[in-house]
């Protein structure tokens, strides 16, 4: 059975060897941008809770910013993990895709379960915790491996991909909250 949220990252043939080198210095104005941005973000989240418990509602325009934000996050994710040479936009899809449905919070989400989510989804966070710590080295192993032959490891991709689409259910199980499916412990589609 699919999962509702998903992530899916086109890999490429080529990495860019003298921006991968750089990477970490031309990350820095994208990540001011999207720190400005975020500041809102998470007031919005506990709005959304509030509306899907005492109004059954999850207003679209609120879904669209999150969705926007979430879709900007993962850009950004990509191109600091060395998975995507293009520098993250902040309007455009680009190589990397994320299905968020939108929910019909009457028929789709049980409106107390934002009270508990966020607990629900500990085990996940471990999880994530240590395989975060394992994306780091295998992203410090890629780094070499661009500079040296140009490519991204395929399966390091897989792995590091993985990573990102499962943290991408747990956020939209229990941040976004546009889900009720829990996420799977899995890092495939």
């Amino acid at each position: 059975m699919e999962y509702p949220v998903n992530l899916k990252i086109e890999y490429p043939e080529k990495s860019n060897k003298s921006t991968a080198l750089f990477r970490l210095v031309l990350i820095i104005p994208i990540i001011l941008i999207l720190a400005l941005i975020c500041s809102y973000a998470e007031a919005l989240s506990i709005a959304v809770a509030l509306m899907i418990i005492f109004k059954e509602k999850y207003p679209k325009w609120w879904f669209d910013w999150n969705v926007g934000i979430t879709k900007f996050i993962y850009r950004i994710a990509a191109y600091g993990l060395l998975l995507r040479d293009e520098y993250p936009s902040t309007d455009d899809e680009q190589a990397i895709q994320v299905d968020l449905p939108y929910p019909d919070v009457k028929k789709d989400l049980n409106r107390w379960k934002p009270l508990v989510k966020w607990i629900l989804v500990i085990p996940h966070f471990i999880v994530l915790v240590f395989m975060f710590i394992a994306v780091v080295f295998c992203t410090v192993f890629a780094w070499f491996a661009i500079l040296f032959t140009g490519r991204y490891p395929k399966v390091i991709f897989d792995f590091v991909e993985g990573f990102l689409r499962w943290s991408l259910r747990v956020n939209a199980y229990a941040i976004l909250l546009t889900t009720d499916e829990y996420p799977p412990f899995r890092l495939g589609e």
